[in-house]
């Protein structure tokens, strides 16, 4: 028998979807046909506050503020670690008047929950920057170190969430690659999800909705509140330090197999023409030449990698296969 809680989940989930499409086309208005230079709708998979949200925003700033393009719209799609996204994205099939914001997180979503929706189901279109994950606790925590934190969580792995984005993302893939290292089964690693970057440092900072005390995410995510005081970091996940912050590596920490690396990328619907896929490409390709680009670059603490169009496809489905292998390896499936 359907209980009524299900169908009511799975209608939601439909006008969700319906919702999401219709606010992609509301976004176009009277510019849908002219082209992506004249209007041009980016897709952040997350909530408002999260890493995509940034890269969707600091995107349409550059586009708007060096007039690559005319008119710039941002339309929030959260849930399912981007797969949500993903699975409207799909529905725009042909049009090449939208890009989506993705990047390792949707890799593991998709890898994770199994989605029949993947980026093969896309038009990869550029690779911009590497991001880098960062540990952190609130600056009241009793871990001084990330050491502290290890040897309190080894003691009762089960009895210390672990905060990040969404289940099967990288935030969730470093917790099980550090839990890995150390010896603890997966199924003692406790993980709770957060839909954007913006609601798990709430969860991290607030006493009455602390769900959390140690949170795992971009360092954007929690650079204001590192800046500020109110987290305390206790190490990056890069290959060296990053400028301008003191705080450890992972290498240095001893824990080199702590490795992943948050890339961000644009691609389109599927079934638009190799013209209209060129011209995304130049569109991109224009922007990340732009003053406005290059100071979110160093604002951000981002690394450029550029990677366009086939060699960008070629390297999402080998990423694709190698974190498939990981969420596989650490339990995550």
């Amino acid at each position: 028998m359907v209980t009524r809680t299900v169908v009511q989940r799975v209608v939601g989930a439909v006008v969700v979807g319906v919702l999401a499409v219709l606010a992609v086309i509301d976004a176009r208005g009277a510019g849908e046909g002219a082209g992506a230079r004249t209007t041009l709708t980016l897709v952040a998979p997350a909530a408002v506050g999260g890493g995509w949200d940034l890269v969707a925003r600091e995107s349409q700033q550059a586009l708007r503020s060096d007039g690559v393009v005319g008119s710039v719209s941002v339309v929030n799609i959260p849930g399912a670690g981007g797969t949500i996204g993903l699975s409207q994205l799909a529905e725009l099939e042909g049009d090449s008047q939208t890009l989506m914001v993705t990047g390792t997180v949707m890799l593991g979503g998709i890898a994770q929950s199994g989605s029949t929706t993947t980026l093969a189901d896309t038009t990869p279109v550029a690779r911009l920057a590497e991001d880098f994950e960062v540990i952190a606790v609130p600056a009241d925590s009793p871990y001084e170190t990330l050491e502290d934190f290890i040897a309190a969580w080894e003691a009762d792995p089960a009895g210390l969430p672990i905060g990040g984005g969404s289940a099967g993302g990288i935030d969730h893939l470093v917790a099980a690659q550090l839990a890995g290292s150390l010896g603890i089964a997966p199924e003692d690693l406790v993980y709770t999800p957060h839909a954007g970057g913006g609601e798990l440092t709430q969860s991290l900072t607030s006493t009455a909705s602390g769900t959390v005390n140690v949170g795992i995410s971009g360092y954007n995510d929690f650079r204001d509140l590192i800046e500020g005081g109110r987290l305390r970091a206790l190490a990056v996940v890069a290959p060296e330090r990053l400028p301008g912050i003191e705080v450890p590596t992972m290498i240095e920490l001893g824990y080199p197999e702590v490795d992943l690396v948050n890339w961000r990328g644009l691609v389109a619907p599927a079934g638009i023409t190799d013209e209209e896929r060129a011209e995304l490409i130049a569109v991109v390709e224009e922007m990340v030449e732009t003053e406005s680009w290059a100071e979110a670059v160093e604002l951000n603490r981002w690394v450029p990698s550029p990677l366009y169009g086939d060699d960008f496809a070629a390297f999402v489905e080998t990423e694709q296969e190698r974190i498939g292998v990981l969420v596989e390896e650490l339990g995550l499936a």
